[in-house]
C-alpha cells in the first residue's frame, strides 16, 4: 500500500501522521503553498483524503482528486465533508464514533462544574494572592439542577447517565422520541430550554441544527439558565451569545467550540460567567490515539478489500 497516495488535509496527530507515513505515500496538505498547483499535480494519484472537525472534503476538492475513493475523517463530525457529492461519485466515507464519547461526555461534566462552581476563578483567585485578603464569594450548586440536552445520541446520552449521578432530572430534545428511556421529551428546543437549568448542546452540526441555539432559545433558558456546548460552534449565534451574556439575559456559558475557530469573540474574554476552552472535547492521548486508528484502519480495510470498521456512505 506504499504507493497508494493520501492527502492529510491539516495537522491532527503526530501518531496518526507517522502511522500514516509507515503505510502509504502521505502528503501533508498544509505544507504546500500553492494548493492548486499541488492538486493539479497529484490529482490522479490521490485515492484516499484524511480530514477532520476543521479541514474535510468539500465538492470542490472532490472535483480535484477524480482518483478519490474513500475520505476518512479524523473526527465524528460530518459537516466538513460533502456527502451527497461522494454519494454521487461512490466515495466512500468513515469517521471515528464511540471511540471519543466517553471523554466529550467528560469533559461536559467539567465545564458545568467549572461554570456553576467558578473553577477557572477560583484558580485565579489562590495564585493571585487574593485568599490572603478574604474568602471567594460562594458559587452555584450542580446537583439536582434540571439539564437539557440537544440530541441524545451517543455523546449526548454518555452526559445524561453522567448527569443522573448528580441527581439531576434529564430533559431532551431530538429529531425523535427515544421510547426506550424515561427521560422527559421537549418537541422544542425552546421548551426544553425554558425547563432546563442547563442546556447542553450535543447533537450533528446539519444546515437544520446551525444556530439551534438562537435568540429566543437563549432568552427560554434566562439569566439563571446556562449554556454548554460540546458540539460544533455553529451550533450557537455568536453574536447573539455575547447579547445575551453581556446584558444579563443568560446566566452563563461554557463553551469548548466556537463558529472561526480558532478565532473566538474577543467580549468573551473579560466575562467571569463563561469558560473558554480550546476545542479539546476528544484531546486525550488515549482517545486521539484510539481514534488514529480507526481512520488507518479504515484506510486499511478499504484498500485490501475489507468491510469497513465505520462506514458512514
Amino acid at each position: 500500500m506504499e504507493s497508494i497516495g493520501v492527502l492529510m488535509m491539516c495537522p491532527m496527530s503526530s501518531y496518526l501522521e507517522n502511522e500514516l507515513q509507515k503505510r502509504f505515500n502521505l502528503h501533508r496538505f498544509w505544507n504546500s503553498p500553492e494548493k492548486s498547483v499541488f492538486l493539479e499535480n497529484h490529482r490522479n494519484s490521490i485515492r484516499a483524503v484524511v480530514g477532520n472537525a476543521s479541514a474535510g472534503a468539500d465538492a470542490q476538492l472532490i472535483d480535484d482528486l477524480p482518483k478519490l475513493e474513500i475520505v476518512s475523517s479524523f473526527s465524528v463530525g460530518l459537516d466538513k465533508i460533502d456527502l451527497g457529492k461522494c454519494k454521487e461519485k461512490g466515495i466512500r466515507v468513515t469517521n471515528t464514533p464511540d471511540v471519543l464519547t466517553e471523554d466529550v461526555a467528560d469533559l461536559a461534566i467539567g465545564l458545568i462544574l467549572a461554570l456553576l462552581r467558578r473553577l477557572c476563578e477560583c484558580d485565579r483567585y489562590v495564585r493571585s494572592g487574593k485568599w490572603k485578603q478574604g474568602d471567594f464569594q460562594l458559587t452555584t450548586k450542580f446537583s439536582g439542577k434540571s439539564v437539557g440536552i440537544i440530541g441524545l445520541g451517543r455523546i449526548g446520552t454518555a452526559i445524561a447517565k453522567r448527569a443522573e449521578a448528580f441527581s439531576c432530572p434529564i430533559n431532551y430534545y431530538s429529531r425523535t422520541v427515544k421510547t426506550d428511556i424515561a427521560y422527559k421529551y421537549y418537541p422544542t428546543v425552546v421548551d426544553l430550554a425554558k425547563n432546563s437549568d442547563i442546556l447542553v448542546v450535543a447533537c450533528p452540526l446539519t444546515d437544520k441544527t446551525k444556530h439551534i441555539v438562537n435568540r429566543q432559545v437563549m432568552d427560554a433558558l434566562g439569566a439563571k439558565g446556562v449554556l454548554i456546548n460540546i458540539g460544533r460552534g455553529p451550533h450557537v449565534d455568536e453574536q447573539e451569545l455575547v447579547k445575551a451574556l453581556t446584558e444579563g439575559r443568560l446566566g452563563g456559558a461554557a463553551l469548548d467550540v466556537f463558529e472561526q475557530e480558532p478565532h473566538v469573540p474577543e467580549e468573551l474574554f473579560a466575562l467571569e460567567n463563561v469558560v473558554l476552552l480550546p476545542h479539546v472535547g476528544s484531546g486525550t492521548v488515549e482517545t486521539r490515539n484510539a481514534m488514529a486508528d480507526l481512520v488507518v484502519g479504515n484506510l486499511e480495510a478499504h484498500f485490501t478489500g475489507k468491510p469497513l470498521l465505520t462506514p458512514v456512505v
